[in-house]
């Protein structure tokens, strides 16, 4: 069946600007997860809000890792990891897990799993995975999971990244300081 198109005017819309696109993506709420995995005989991860799932059959998932991380390429070389969802009190984690300082793992409750892969604590669920693909896209890596095993811990509120800030409220009580300089640490 062909498709038409409507020719239309650009009015409302404007040119590709870093900082409008950032605004414009936020206007998508987001889940919060920490990918990780044990690389060697130390485990490392990173917060990231670029997850979802991809296929039933073969089960995947994707997430994306910025071409900057230190952690992504530790990540890679491990092979198999997690993804650990974050519940909505779990800002302790996010932070932890995406600043570019400090040890992650240093004084926190976690185990590893019967695949090798961190398991937080306190966490809403943890996929695992092992590394099937990854993909250039830009300044990023596309990275498609194939699920290994799957582990619901809790039931609780998701912790759900909105327009810089964490929650759908939008009171400055849940206003991040500064909301787009933390981020780039993710990844």
């Amino acid at each position: 069946m062909p498709t038409s198109r409507t020719q239309g005017t650009t009015a409302g819309f404007s040119a590709v600007d870093p900082l409008e696109f950032r605004r414009t993506m936020g206007e998508f709420a987001s889940g919060v997860t920490v990918v990780a995995a044990v690389d060697g005989d130390e485990p490392v991860g990173f917060a990231c809000q670029s997850f979802a799932s991809v296929s039933l059959d073969p089960p995947l998932i994707l997430f994306c890792a910025d071409h900057r991380s230190r952690t992504w390429p530790r990540i890679r070389h491990a092979g198999r990891f997690s993804v650990n969802i974050l519940g909505e009190q779990q800002e302790d984690l996010c932070d932890r897990f995406g600043s570019s300082r400090g040890r992650k793992f240093a004084e926190l409750d976690w185990t590893t799993s019967s695949w090798g892969t961190p398991v937080l604590t306190g966490v809403l669920a943890t996929v695992h995975a092992e590394v099937h693909a990854v993909h250039t896209a830009g300044d990023h890596d596309v990275v498609v999971g194939h699920v290994l095993a799957l582990g619901r811990h809790r039931e609780d509120r998701p912790m759900v990244f909105f327009r810089g800030r964490f929650g759908l409220e939008t009171t400055a009580e849940h206003a991040v300081a500064d909301p787009w300089s933390w981020i780039d640490g993710w990844g």
